[in-house]
């Protein structure tokens, strides 16, 4: 590798984690509003303590939406559960539910008819991505379905937004990665590919194949060039939900992909890669990270709204993740973190 070549194991001079909590703290506000003016939760829980499959049948939600909400309440800590039950927190009671002495629901209901409240409300109402509808989803591929991903403007533009987190994130990736020798890598779903060329220039002997939709793999392609490692990457255009898998991988790289999915999708992809993975070989879930019991942490559960908004998925726990790895015949290893709230969850084949 020349010195001359774009570096992908080179750490950022700075923490960029608080820029991407800001831009997404937009969220807290549309989900607050949303709880206290058009699903008036609160005044729900203050008179009977439900279940989440009571309120959200009480309110109308599917469960995708209502894990999305209610993990952000309970976040704010403005809901808990007690004994199987939500409850509302001393905090939600004592300021939003109407006719309190120190209420300030009607100040939160300020916003109720803003544009970004409104649409939060009709995506939890209809558990549909933008530009969903049934006719086509915003950044995600599906066969049959009109995707943003199969046009080369919109594919270009996209992959290279995210290619900007990628690029702060990789050197903290790879560092918390171990590959053997030789080792051929799989990136499903893999974007830019940035991820696995971070792996490449710190594991000199390795391979990578790096498999998403064609007009995806054309900035992929060119990110290799970049990055010095065109000589060691093979790009496989190709559907992952329905095509094989390519053979002889010793890892497979989920990297920020699950989150786009809901969970039979998720738990597909996992059965898939793990079949194709000798013993001893591994599957790298590098994601964020909800906490087991689905009460935050914050910017994560602020980040399963976006992910809901403009996908067909959330933000995954821990717990969730491992379930699926167990289920699948992988051994769960201990999370490894990297950067602006990501992680590396490792399952060893059995």
């Amino acid at each position: 590798m020349q010195s001359s070549y774009q570096t992908a194991i080179q750490p950022p001079p700075t923490d960029p984690t608080a820029i991407f909590e800001y831009f997404r703290g937009c969220y807290a506000t549309e989900l607050l509003t949303a709880a206290v003016a058009h699903f008036d939760i609160f005044t729900r829980l203050r008179e009977r303590p439900q279940t989440e499959a009571e309120l959200s049948d009480a309110i109308g939600l599917e469960d995708r939406p209502a894990v999305v909400l209610l993990t952000a309440l309970r976040a704010m800590g403005l809901v808990n559960t007690q004994g199987g039950r939500l409850h509302a927190t001393d905090l939600a009671l004592n300021h939003l539910v109407p006719g309190g002495d120190f209420d300030v629901g009607h100040y939160i209901g300020l916003a109720a008819t803003s544009p970004g409240v409104l649409q939060i409300v009709e995506l939890l109402r209809s558990n549909q991505p933008l530009d969903g509808n049934g006719t086509g989803t915003a950044f995600i591929y599906r066969d049959g379905v009109e995707s943003a991903m199969e046009a080369t403007e919109s594919a270009r533009h996209l992959t290279l937004a995210l290619a900007g987190r990628a690029k702060n994130v990789a050197p903290s990736f790879a560092e918390a990665v171990h590959v053997r020798e030789n080792a051929t890598i799989l990136d499903l779903g893999g974007g830019t590919g940035i991820y696995a060329y971070a792996l490449l220039q710190k594991n000199l002997t390795a391979r990578a194949i790096v498999m998403d939709r064609p007009e995806v793999l054309r900035v992929a392609e060119e990110m290799a060039d970049q990055y010095g490692v065109s000589d060691r990457v093979e790009l496989l255009p190709g559907d992952m939900f329905n095509d094989e898998l390519p053979a002889d991988v010793e890892t497979v790289l989920l990297s920020n992909l699950l989150h786009d999915w809901d969970i039979p999708e998720c738990k597909l992809l996992v059965q898939k890669a793990s079949r194709r993975l000798p013993v001893g070989g591994q599957l790298l879930i590098h994601d964020v990270f909800l906490h087991d019991d689905m009460d935050g942490p914050l910017p994560i559960a602020l980040y399963s709204a976006a992910l809901f908004s403009l996908t067909e998925g959330r933000a995954y726990s821990a717990k969730e993740y491992r379930s699926w790895l167990c289920e699948a015949n992988l051994v769960p290893q201990a999370i490894k973190p990297t950067l602006v709230h990501c992680g590396v969850l490792a399952g060893i084949k059995e």
